[in-house]
């Protein structure tokens, strides 16, 4: 069974930029809001992370805007999985950003591993996570990604 994850918000007055609507840097926070949500309900937290000893790191963020979000709209931000490595080392997570009334407003789309906080160094997620995130739905583009871990 895949699904897509799905976590609810409203545009506030702090999201706002001088053209009256979601500032553009406000997306990746809403888009990282909604992949922490994902993982605490994988039953990773942000304390787990941090007793486990390793987190997920972005290599790099790609965002596209298709419709303006102004203040006080309500929005919902998708989370599927648009790539993974065999060993789950390396991920492509894709949000998707949709109006009240179902208008694709935004994409963000991201690179990313998991590193160790100790060695400072890429590593494979535990089985429970990687098992959470190939249950997520798969974008349409998915791809197998190579491994992030050096030999």
């Amino acid at each position: 069974m895949t699904d897509t994850f799905k976590k609810q918000f409203e545009v506030g007055w702090r999201d706002i930029d001088l053209n009256g609507h979601m500032a553009n840097f406000v997306y990746l926070t809403y888009a990282v809001s909604t992949r922490f949500a994902f993982f605490a309900a994988c039953g990773f937290s942000p304390g787990e992370f941090q007793q486990i000893g390793f987190g997920p790191v972005i290599k790099s963020d790609l965002t596209e805007y298709f419709r303006e979000l102004k203040m006080l709209e309500e929005f919902s931000v998708t989370m599927e999985n648009g790539g993974f490595s065999e060993d789950g080392s390396r991920f492509r997570v894709v949000n998707n950003f949709y109006k009240k009334d179902g208008t694709h407003g935004a994409r963000v789309t991201s690179i990313g591993g998991w590193l160790s906080l100790n060695e400072r160094k890429l590593i494979a997620p535990p089985d429970a996570l990687k098992d959470a995130w190939l249950n997520l739905a798969k974008t349409d583009d998915f791809e197998e990604l190579r491994s992030s871990i050096k030999r």
